[in-house]
């Protein structure tokens, strides 16, 4: 006879209790109690099924719901004593129901396994979080697009290679990170869609010989259809892994954002100035106004990406069904869910508190020979062919470099020795205002083409006027 004093509720073909540093090591009872909800949740819709099927009578499933409902609000008053012998938090509820309401608590694991319980409560608490952080982005996008409309006419350097290419609006480049959170959101929306399937009824990994009603389930916890294979509903993380890859792919979208946020405030960009409340100081000078959440945003990053690293060597040599290795699972992904619930948000803040400066950033464009291929397309119009326009222009800024000149300040003697379509004329047109305005096409920089494309995220993401 198993030793009494186990209390598992598989122990009944153990003869001793388990090993106290083995049982330290089998509970995840410290991370997977965050889903309690779910697990509330999915037991209430199983025995609403168990019910219909016959398996639970209409008293018996009143008890069960109503002892459900009690756990619930223990847990949440913190009243529920969480304890490594009773492993998680599927355990600790059913243990619970039994203490509460008796026999009636043992009947609702009636066909149904921890395996496809936890894989549903899971995707129930993936999907809610995760449906949150779409939310969250949208905000950020709304912040980035008011800014951008705000600035759309301030002129600031557009960079390659950190180095000065042409010249953009400000306004033009916020709406870069909407184009990117945009696809971050659609990537967090297709994984929602993809997972949005029920794995309850799939049991241990075959399913059960109870005549269960899977739609029934599904339908209850507001899934789109159940899981079609039992061994797949119980041994997939994918799921997992491409939350974990959007939210990858966002951490570094954010990472970069947080990085020009971190050149654009420093004195020699000016570009922008943050608001203190996003900012820290120095414990031994007195000047610093540190861009910390930006930082620590960036630094994060490297945790979210290393996530998704370990789960996928986590994954990768695991035969089906269950194995003990998928309850770390949650560990990576509860951490990357903490992170993105703080770290968008945030963002949103700062990008709606910052403060740019338009005169800095204009005359950081004017700076770099940013209109260097706005004079090389207007030889072109001359019908000078564009690499032999190309080579002129470069020339001419070699001159520039070695007389400590600007483009705009190219002598006209010097211009037609270089070529004799390049005129004074075409010299005076240089400017940065006129170079930003000319790029007026769909997805240029011009400030009527960013006001244009204002309107179209707008009105996308239900923003009033």
């Amino acid at each position: 006879m198993a030793d009494k004093e186990t209390k598992k509720l598989w122990g009944g073909r153990f003869a001793e209790s388990m090993d106290a540093l083995c049982e330290r090591m089998n509970a995840s009872i410290d991370v997977d109690r965050a889903l309690y909800r779910e697990d509330i949740e999915g037991s209430k819709a199983h025995a609403r099924m168990l019910a219909a099927i016959g398996v639970l009578t209409d008293e018996e499933l009143a008890a069960i719901l109503k002892g459900l409902d009690e756990i619930r609000a223990e847990i949440e008053r913190g009243e529920l004593a969480f304890r490594a012998e009773l492993e998680d938090i599927h355990m600790h509820i059913e243990a619970r129901l039994t203490e509460k309401i008796g026999e009636a608590g043992k009947k609702l694991h009636t066909a149904r396994s921890r395996n496809d319980q936890v894989a549903t409560d899971f995707r129930l608490h993936l999907r809610r979080r995760m449906q949150g952080i779409v939310e969250e982005i949208r905000g950020l996008q709304r912040a980035l697009v008011a800014q951008a409309e705000r600035w759309a006419e301030a002129v600031m350097p557009g960079f390659t290679h950190l180095q000065v290419a042409q010249p953009v609006t400000f306004g033009f480049h916020l709406l870069a990170y909407v184009e990117m959170l945009d696809r971050d959101a659609g990537r967090m929306e297709d994984a929602i869609r993809r997972m949005n399937e029920c794995p309850l009824g799939a049991a241990a990994l075959a399913g059960t010989t109870f005549a269960i009603d899977r739609e029934m389930t599904a339908r209850e916890l507001g899934f789109a259809r159940p899981c079609r294979n039992a061994m797949d509903a119980v041994s997939a993380r994918d799921f997992v892994l491409e939350f974990l890859a959007a939210g990858a792919i966002h951490a570094v979208h954010l990472s970069r954002l947080a990085e020009e946020l971190v050149l654009w405030t420093s004195p020699f960009f000016g570009f922008v100035e943050l608001p203190d409340r996003f900012c820290t100081g120095s414990s031994i000078m007195p000047q610093k106004k540190n861009p910390d959440i930006p930082e620590l945003a960036r630094g994060k990053t490297g945790g979210v990406i290393g996530a998704l690293v370990a789960m996928l060597a986590l994954m990768k040599a695991l035969p089906l069904a269950y194995n003990k290795d998928m309850q770390e699972d949650k560990a990576h992904a509860l951490r990357v869910l903490d992170e993105l619930e703080m770290l968008v948000p945030a963002f949103a803040s700062i990008i709606a508190g910052m403060k740019p400066n338009p005169a800095r950033m204009r005359k950081a464009a004017e700076e770099g020979f940013a209109t260097a291929t706005d004079l090389a397309e207007m030889l072109v119009r001359k019908g000078v062919p564009f690499r032999e326009a190309h080579e002129v222009v470069g020339k001419a800024v070699a001159w520039c470099v070695a007389h400590d000149k600007r483009l705009e300040e190219l002598p006209a003697e010097v211009a037609q020795s270089l070529h004799p379509k390049l005129s004074p004329a075409m010299i005076a047109q240089l400017s940065v205002e006129r170079a930003v305005a000319a790029r007026r096409h769909l997805g240029g920089t011009a400030p009527e083409e960013v006001r244009r494309q204002c309107a179209f995220w707008k009105q996308k993401l239900g923003m009033e006027d």
